[in-house]
């Protein structure tokens, strides 16, 4: 076997672990509407070998950064840290980061972002 073959070989195993396949590759194949194969031959010409390694890892990574931009759509925070100024991005920031955790830890989303609703009322009703 030659070196490219092996290097294949190597990026084939990691793509078809059970981790990969059911958190990346099988969500993501639906969502593209295309086969999870078609899917795994992209990747490996897209990415070098170091990429796949940490395939799972920036997975995982993401999700946070994910939940927090999903919190901050959800909370428009936007519009009251930017335009209407009600609200600094610190404190933003930190009532985001507090959520993502309560998430993260296993809440219901929908209850996690009714309490920061409530907690953003607050900030906003004693902002200067």
């Amino acid at each position: 076997m030659d070196d490219e073959a092996k290097l294949e070989l190597m990026k084939d195993r990691i793509v078809k672990t059970y981790v990969c396949q059911k958190d990346i590759i099988k969500p993501l194949s639906k969502d593209f509407d295309c086969t999870p194969e078609e899917l795994e031959h992209i990747f490996f010409e897209k990415l070098d070998m170091s990429q796949l390694l940490a395939f799972h890892a920036t997975f995982e990574t993401s999700q946070y950064e994910c939940l927090i931009n999903k919190l901050h759509a959800d909370l428009r925070l936007c519009w009251f840290i930017g335009t209407l100024e009600l609200v600094s991005k610190e404190d933003a920031d930190e009532l985001k980061v507090k959520l993502a955790q309560k998430i993260m830890d296993g809440q219901d989303y929908s209850d996690v972002l009714k309490e920061g609703q409530k907690e953003l009322f607050e900030l906003i009703k004693n902002s200067k």
